[in-house]
């Protein structure tokens, strides 16, 4: 591992986070990064916008294997597109970075919360901020939300964007060999004038 680029501040100095993760090529260098720090994040999986069934079986598995590399623990929450189709219903229109995209955060965060909150996980945070298709506006909107109900949980709003972990990105999916998406996940951000590689 290479050593550290810059100072993680977690709240209430917590040494164990629950790390929402959208997909190996996100997470791996902020979950690198979080271990240099000597900080243990458990990793939740928890992507039912992801479409098709398939697709999100090949990413969940790239992120295991990433997982029990590092000797990290890896829950897979349920997969239940259904459900999250019911909660965009209406906004299937929506841009990328539009009103889909945060109630679809929403669901995600509002699940990771929960399970930190009936775990003993006291800092929540998620890889969803590495990525430059995405609104960090957003994704802080919708992880302050989750919490909102949980006073045992706190919301990280960490910029992963930062301390050069895009380069570190880049280099691990080469070094693992990676299945790299093209798309966001749902089918909705399959259309081609909106799927910039991630």
């Amino acid at each position: 591992m290479k050593k550290k680029k810059f100072t993680l501040e977690v709240p209430g100095n917590a040494k164990e986070i629950l790390l929402h993760t959208c997909c190996a090529p996100c997470s791996s260098a902020i979950i690198e990064c979080l271990m240099q720090h000597d900080i243990r994040p458990t990793i939740y999986y928890c992507n039912p916008n992801i479409y098709p069934l398939e697709e999100y079986n090949i990413r969940k598995n790239e992120c295991s294997r990433y997982a029990q590399s590092l000797g990290l623990d890896i829950i897979d929450a349920d997969y239940n597109h259904e459900a999250w189709r019911c909660t965009v219903q209406g906004l299937e229109g929506e841009p990328e970075r539009g009103g889909r995209c945060l109630q679809c955060f929403k669901m995600r965060l509002l699940d990771t919360a929960l399970y930190a909150h009936e775990n003993g996980f006291s800092v929540i945070t998620t890889t969803l901020a590495s990525s430059r298709w995405k609104s960090l506006e957003q994704i802080n909107q919708a992880g302050r939300y989750a919490v909102e109900n949980y006073p045992d949980v706190i919301w990280w709003d960490q910029n992963w964007r930062k301390g050069g972990l895009s380069e570190r990105r880049i280099a691990i999916i080469k070094e693992y060999g990676f299945y790299n998406q093209q798309y966001c996940g749902c089918e909705f951000s399959m259309r081609k004038e909106e799927s910039p590689s991630l």
